[in-house]
């Protein structure tokens, strides 16, 4: 057997303990501290089912590891199993007919009935099919303080993007960065996201990345979220780190006041054994809104011609779905589970606040779900733009937005 197969899909039969194991290989971009303890809850609880988890990291973000994901898939080396975001990244291989659909695993499971919201299980639906399973629901709109930098400059925790940005002069005193956003393009994107869904309101929030309405872009609620993101580009002045785990940490270490991030960020401050309410405070809509969007990752399956393959791919499916391990792997990577049935008695504050607007408030769609990979891509390399040069003006954002608004109508 070549070195190819053994890593690839047609992995290995490997006789051990008298029972034979399926070998797959699982890619993804989990690598940070918080996503490897994550991810490896996933591969112990695949292990357990007599199979075999080969782990197929790829260094660096999602938009990093697309790109090597795709070509694998495209040029005849696929892996067993590939990670991609809740939405349209996989679209184009499912079309070609490079993935094999789950609708009957799906379907046998009841799928359709314990995945909540619906819309995460929808995005994972073409014609009708199911072709991945949900992992978890990753909502973006978040905002990640330190308490320990407030203690430090004698100001109290904000509870609110008002109270932050008022407590910013007493930060830069005390040496400490407002506001940290790194280097990676989609971490300005986010804060575009924040700002339009926070300050400008969930409906304007529908309104221009849903429908793509190009008048929406000129309102006056929308006027007050571009102001904030001049004021967020101000706080962030003299960031100095690229990875959003570098930045998180910063929070974590106290060096930097907030991050605007993901609940992912959680993983991390639980690594770092540091206390949701404690240690660090999240504010979810900035502290303006009950707000969380619906984001998050989700695994495709490449067809192949192995039994063997195919049997241990419905196997891992299952696995990733199940109680058990929706909540080890959820609870460790700090997102919400996609499960509306699951035990979370040991949810921590910022987990609970999340799963509490999940139950009551307002859902919105993430980016990945909202726009077209490409229209998504766009819209980062611009708002990385915007905060690492400070002559490209707000009426620049505004016109590449509409821009970006009708390429993907």
């Amino acid at each position: 057997m070549t070195k190819r197969l053994l890593l690839g899909a047609t992995a290995a039969i490997c006789f051990a303990g008298g029972a034979y194991a399926t070998e797959i290989e699982v890619t993804h971009w989990w690598t940070s501290g918080g996503e490897a303890a994550a991810v490896a809850e996933f591969a112990k609880a695949f292990d357990a089912t007599g199979n075999k988890w080969v782990d197929g990291a790829i260094a660096g973000s999602g938009g990093t590891a697309r790109p090597v994901m795709i070509s694998r898939i495209t040029g005849g080396d696929p892996m067993g199993a590939t990670q991609f975001n809740h939405g349209q990244q996989a679209q184009e291989l499912v079309e070609a007919g490079l993935m094999r659909s789950l609708e009957d695993v799906a379907k046998a499971d009841g799928w359709r009935d314990i995945v909540h919201p619906a819309s995460i299980l929808k995005s994972c639906e073409i014609d009708g099919q199911i072709y991945c399973v949900p992992v978890n629901i990753h909502s973006q709109l978040w905002l990640w303080l330190s308490n320990a930098a407030y203690e430090k400059a004698g100001v109290p925790v904000p509870k609110d993007w008002n109270e932050f940005v008022a407590a910013a002069p007493k930060l830069r005193e005390a040496g400490i960065q407002p506001l940290v956003i790194g280097q990676q393009p989609w971490q300005a994107s986010l804060v575009l996201q924040n700002v339009i869904a926070a300050i400008a309101g969930p409906e304007v929030y529908g309104k221009v990345f849903n429908e793509k309405n190009i008048e929406a872009v000129a309102s006056p609620e929308m006027e007050k979220a571009f102001a904030a993101l001049e004021t967020a580009r101000e706080l962030a002045t003299g960031s100095n780190v690229q990875e959003w785990n570098q930045a998180t940490t910063m929070v974590i270490n106290g060096t930097a006041g907030g991050q605007i991030m993901g609940d992912w960020a959680q993983g991390e401050f639980a690594i770092a054994d540091k206390v949701a309410g404690k240690d660090y405070t999240c504010l979810p809509g900035l502290g303006l809104a009950e707000i969380v969007s619906t984001g998050g990752d989700a695994f495709y399956f490449p067809k192949v011609d192995d039994p063997a393959i195919t049997k241990a791919q419905e196997d891992l499916a299952r696995v990733m779905i199940s109680p058990e391990a929706q909540v080890a792997f959820n609870l460790k990577k700090g997102s919400m589970p996609v499960r509306g049935d699951v035990d979370l008695a040991t949810a921590n504050d910022c987990m609970r606040k999340g799963l509490d607007i999940l139950a009551k408030g307002t859902v919105i769609q993430g980016l990945d779900q909202a726009l077209s990979a490409d229209a998504g891509t766009q819209l980062a390399d611009m708002m990385v733009q915007y905060f690492n040069q400070p002559d490209m003006s707000i009426d620049d954002v505004k016109k590449g937005l509409v821009d970006i608004l009708q390429f993907d109508s």
